[in-house]
């Protein structure tokens, strides 16, 4: 007999001392009602939890074991035994018998290896472990884990994120922070099933993603230059409204709202008066495009059919015409959200939509988008006019003038909306992209996965 074997052979000895029940015990344990048989020597050398209350003050009485029963209510029976088989043995397997019917699964068929059941099983006994100070069950508990986020269920994985920030498990943390991040679900969204920290945690995660995508693309950018400490100051200065302090950190530090992304993020995070004031620093590209996918804000806006942002936007020169890498424009994300909520009674990751947000929203846009294609129209039919009354005049030097709609005024009480002109280059933005602006639902341009 080898080492290995050996070793197999003494751990199966041990565990059959357990599961021989009351043989040489001489301690019980009552958990939910149920009585479970141990020795107190193999528990004090395996677990310093258990070492402690055998040899304090409190520490149960000896004699016969039958005698002797300690309650347990901070785990349960099954959760306490699969301990108590890995204190014995070394060894355990935190699953759930294959096709064993279960509260929290309801396929009969399920093998429970990455099911809601097989999660719940293996985050109460990480907490088991780290309770009774099984330090290598709780590793063990982690590589298991590990292995169901891949295929488990986003709110799985929120409920092992939460279990592994609790518990300390850097590696799981940063695993299941990461597939949260590039869920696709919406702050508000996370907020129901996660600590507002985390969701913070997960949002700046998004923030980073973003920024590195945007690096790839736009290589002129410089986004390296861009140090944590000043992203946080940035956002958490939005976040208290305070435009002074980011106006100060644009002109002693050097910062670039578009690199940074202000405006995106103001508009999904901030108020409408918030958005007002960045926009009239007269730093931010109302019509940068962000990342690889090249949304604008007032994709973002649209996305979250918010009347507030699309109107203040559109009253700062945003282009409704500006289009994604796929061709889409604002006006087409909401157009689909309308089709959706039309036929299908629903919008998809919105789940609590306003009928009234979504007409304003399409009418304002719609609006802009027509001022500024007969504001086109009349320019290039009177330059074409010019062209035959004076065919010798050159007509490449000038852009034409585009109308936009002062609708701020209209959503302030429903004021006749004015005309305000601006002169624009006839090549303004022409190559914004987006990959996935046209998805119907409110969801963070952080959420994409650029």
């Amino acid at each position: 007999m080898n080492l290995e074997e050996s070793l197999r052979s003494l751990s199966l000895d041990y565990l059959n001392l357990l599961i021989n029940g009351q043989a040489f015990s001489d301690v019980t344990f009552s958990i939910d009602g149920r009585l479970l048989h141990a020795h107190r020597c193999i528990l004090a050398a395996r677990s310093p939890f258990f070492r402690k209350f055998f040899s304090g003050s409190d520490a149960p009485p000896r004699g016969l074991a039958s005698q002797v029963v300690v309650p347990i209510n901070s785990v349960g029976y099954e959760v306490f035994l699969f301990m108590l088989q890995f204190l014995y043995s070394g060894q355990v397997s935190i699953v759930p018998h294959k096709q064993e019917p279960r509260p929290d699964c309801s396929d009969r068929a399920c093998w429970h290896t990455h099911c809601s059941s097989a999660v719940s099983l293996a985050v109460d006994t990480l907490a088991a472990a780290r309770s009774f100070g099984v330090e290598q069950l709780a590793l063990l508990t982690q590589k298991q884990l590990m292995g169901m986020v891949e295929k488990a269920s986003i709110e799985d994985v929120m409920k092992i994120l939460v279990a592994s920030r609790k518990h300390e498990m850097h590696q799981l943390w940063s695993t299941c922070s990461h597939l949260v991040s590039k869920s696709g679900l919406p702050p508000e969204i996370l907020a129901k099933h996660l600590p507002m920290d985390i969701v913070a945690s997960v949002e700046e995660l998004r923030l980073k993603s973003a920024i590195s995508g945007s690096s790839r693309t736009f290589h002129h950018h410089h986004l390296h230059d861009l140090n944590d400490n000043k992203l946080r100051r940035m956002r958490s200065a939005l976040d208290s409204s305070d435009v002074e302090l980011i106006k100060l950190m644009v002109m002693t530090e050097g910062l670039n709202l578009d690199e940074a992304l202000a405006l995106h993020y103001a508009v999904e995070k901030c108020s409408r008066e918030v958005v007002k004031a960045l926009l009239e620093l007269g730093v931010a590209d109302v019509n940068f495009p962000a990342g690889p996918a090249g949304r604008t804000p007032l994709h973002v806006a649209a996305e979250m059919v918010s009347p507030d942002m699309v109107a203040v936007l559109l009253d700062h020169h945003a282009d409704p015409n500006s289009r994604t890498i796929d061709g889409i424009t604002p006006l087409d994300i909401l157009r689909t959200l309308t089709s959706d909520f039309l036929f299908k009674g629903a919008v998809p990751g919105l789940s609590h939509i306003e009928p009234n947000k979504l007409r304003l929203c399409l009418e304002l846009v719609q609006s802009a988008a027509a001022v500024i294609d007969r504001e086109e129209g009349n320019a290039a039919a009177a330059a074409t006019a010019a062209a035959a009354i004076y065919p010798t005049i050159s007509s490449g030097g000038g852009g034409g003038n585009l109308g936009y709609l002062n609708l701020g005024s209209m959503m302030g009480g429903g004021q006749k909306m004015t005309k305000r002109e601006e002169s624009s280059s006839s090549g303004s933005h022409s190559n914004q992209r987006e990959s996935g602006g046209h998805r119907a639902g409110a969801t963070s341009m952080y959420h994409h996965h650029y």
